[in-house]
């Protein structure tokens, strides 16, 4: 029995002393991952001063990206897809002027446009609001026949729709709420030689269910009449994307079936490995890439912390709405169908004009929701996921998060539906410390859920960080804080913190944990946060140090502590929901030595304007003197406003940890 015991003690001395290191390994990571996003944005810069047309444009063939190469087409052959002088180059651009109304393209369309009016597969990677659309509808008005668009919702079908029958575009759509006689009108088109339509918009499901629509494709296909496909938010494919859907995987059999249709994939979000995971699911493996900078410099990016005591935030979202977007469209992004019903009612007592969008409202209810926002008849959607992608309502002036997002691919592409047209809009996300572990229950399914739903939580939290720097990161690009140009909060309130020592703070969370584990309890998060506060029976209080740290501070320090693996989540699950709990994490050993310390970076101010005890040292337990590591503030910009009206953000006070 005492051999045994001694053996364990070894064996825990020796898990100790493997994360020890691996501690100082992933340290030596993170430095050099700085000093390579330092090295990069030098690299950038001088780059910039260079005359290399190659590699000014921002594609993937520029320096950093690490998107696939193009093995079908050296630079020198991509370069020339970007000219004017394609058989097919006089009638797109009449069509541009006559039937889209536009005068220009925008950066990457005419080589999109090209390479696809050329036969070529291609994958589009550009941010939203950017475009995309155009480089499959202006090819489709001057080809013959008509092109396959597979989207993953119906609102984007209507919102496509109706903006194409606004210009003239014949074009139809085939999904469940589609009559047999529209159906059966929409089949017989397609196989018609005077091609009534230009475009036919379908869901994923309906290509890997209907039997109908393929032998109709096949007969399509041998009269020449199947002139492209075009698969929006092609990221569905991948399960390692942030919407996978399981019927984009079936979509391979288009290229296995009709192997002479160029196929173009479309998407504002995916990582280089996502990419590479799409053109295998779609038989295309060596298709030519484009990707176009992330950055959309008119949005404006700003995290705001929900009021610790309230974290329902919809007066906090009523009174924004109202100060400083009247009669301004918007979006209200909600977690659940639910919380859209009573936002929206909530809204609607507060003198807004709102109205619920998602997947349970009836079809017809939702097309009218969706007209009478596009046409400003109300100002506000207040809308799940179902509503967004794909949304081409280019004045809406602030998407607004009532709650985070599962993922930062998620939040760049909701968030995105805001300033398509190119002029100041803003991107605020409402940031709570239960809403994490509710999103926590939501992605304990997907093998990455949980580590995307982190990343977006580090995103809230930092306090050092540009915004777009965090996002490009995210996206594999290299990214200068300079550019920024003070549009996200961070740089425009300037890097005022400092780092603080917490270590003797983490023990006492994980002594909280540690002691529900031995009374075989599981806590939650919400448990371990009261508990730490001095709240619940005064016997357990007794076995405890409760922590004199505000609550803003303590929530904050126990999240720090989850995204640094010294607490990690715990599940249980039942017939009718899932539950959320806090157990020690791989990295709790480590503070079993007096030797071991951990800190994190914390805003100067607190609610009041004053400084935080913590930050300061007083009667708070912080082991040492906090080290100061302020950047000075920098001047302050003037918010660019398309009205002229609209205040800069104010300071936030509230504490923000990194």
């Amino acid at each position: 029995m005492e051999n045994n015991c001694d053996k364990g003690d070894e064996m825990q001395a020796e898990l100790a002393s493997i994360e020890l290191e691996l501690e100082e390994v992933e340290q030596q990571i993170a430095s050099l991952l700085d000093r390579q996003s330092e090295l990069n944005a030098q690299r950038t810069r001088l780059l910039k001063s260079l005359p290399d047309p190659l590699s000014s444009d921002g594609t993937s063939q520029s320096p950093g990206s690490s998107q696939p190469s193009q093995p079908r087409l050296s630079k020198q052959e991509l370069q020339s897809y970007k000219n004017a002088d394609f058989p097919w180059s006089k009638e797109v651009q009449d069509k541009l002027g006559a039937m889209f109304k536009l005068s220009k393209f925008r950066p990457l369309q005419l080589q999109a446009i090209n390479l696809s009016m050329s036969g070529k597969d291609l994958f589009l990677v550009m941010p939203t609001g950017r475009g995309k659309s155009l480089c499959y509808q202006l090819p489709a008005v001057c080809s013959k026949g008509f092109t396959l668009v597979i989207t993953p919702l119906v609102s984007l079908m209507e919102d496509q729709l109706m903006y194409l029958e606004s210009v003239g575009v014949p074009s139809v759509c085939l999904n469940a709420s589609s009559t047999k006689e529209h159906a059966r009108s929409v089949l017989a088109g397609m196989i018609d030689k005077d091609s009534p339509f230009k475009l036919l918009y379908v869901t994923p499901e309906k290509v890997a269910k209907s039997k109908q629509l393929m032998a109709k494709l096949e007969k399509a296909y041998n009269l020449g009449l199947l002139a492209r496909f075009a698969v929006d938010e092609v990221h569905c494919c991948s399960q390692w994307g942030h919407d996978f859907r399981p019927d984009y995987k079936l979509l391979g059999i288009l290229k296995r079936q009709f192997p002479k249709v160029p196929l173009l994939g479309l998407t504002a979000t995916a990582t280089s490995s996502v990419v590479k995971d799409c053109q295998k699911m779609l038989c295309v493996p060596d298709t030519t890439t484009l990707t176009a900078p992330f950055n959309r410099p008119n949005l404006y990016y700003e995290v705001r912390y929900k009021d610790p005591l309230n974290e329902d935030s919809v007066s906090q979202i009523a009174s924004l709405i109202k100060s400083r977007y009247k009669d301004q469209s918007g979006i209200v992004y909600v977690l659940s169908q639910k919380d859209a019903e009573s936002v929206s009612t909530e809204l609607q007592k507060n003198g807004i004009s709102a109205q619920p969008y998602h997947a349970n409202l009836e079809p017809s209810y939702k097309s009218r929701v969706h007209k009478q926002w596009t046409n400003k008849k109300i100002q506000v959607v207040v809308a799940t996921v179902a509503f967004g992608m794909g949304i081409d309502k280019a004045d809406v002036r602030f998407v607004i998060h009532h709650t985070i997002s599962k993922s930062i691919e998620n939040y760049y592409q909701e968030s995105g539906r805001a300033g398509r047209d190119d002029k100041p809009a803003d991107c605020i996300v409402f940031y709570g410390y239960q809403d994490i572990f509710r999103i926590a229950t939501m992605v304990v399914m997907d093998h990455t859920g949980q580590q995307k739903m982190h990343n977006m939580v580090a995103y809230c939290q930092s306090v050092d960080k540009c915004r777009r720097s965090t996002i490009a990161v995210h996206f594999d690009e290299v990214w200068d804080d300079e550019d920024c140009n003070q549009m996200c909060d961070i740089c425009r309130q300037g890097n005022d913190y400092i780092t603080v020592d917490i270590t003797k703070h983490a023990r006492e969370v994980l002594q909280i944990v540690n002691l529900a584990g031995s009374l075989d309890e599981k806590v939650t998060p919400l448990k371990v946060s009261e508990t730490w506060l001095g709240k619940g029976p005064a016997k357990r209080r007794q076995m405890i140090r409760v922590t004199t740290l505000s609550r803003v501070e303590a929530e904050a320090v126990i999240v720090h502590l989850l995204l640094l693996g010294y607490l990690c989540e715990d599940y249980s699950f039942t017939p009718y929901t899932t539950y959320c709990y806090l157990k020690p994490g791989r990295k709790a050993v480590l503070l079993k030595s007096e030797s071991h310390s951990v800190t994190m970076k914390m805003k100067r101010a607190i609610p009041g304007g004053q400084d935080s005890p913590i930050t300061e040292g007083q009667d708070t337990g912080v082991e040492g003197s906090a080290k100061a590591k302020a950047k000075p503030k920098p001047k302050q910009a003037k918010r660019p406003s398309d009205s002229g009206k609209r205040q800069p953000v104010s300071k936030k006070s509230k504490k923000e940890v990194d």
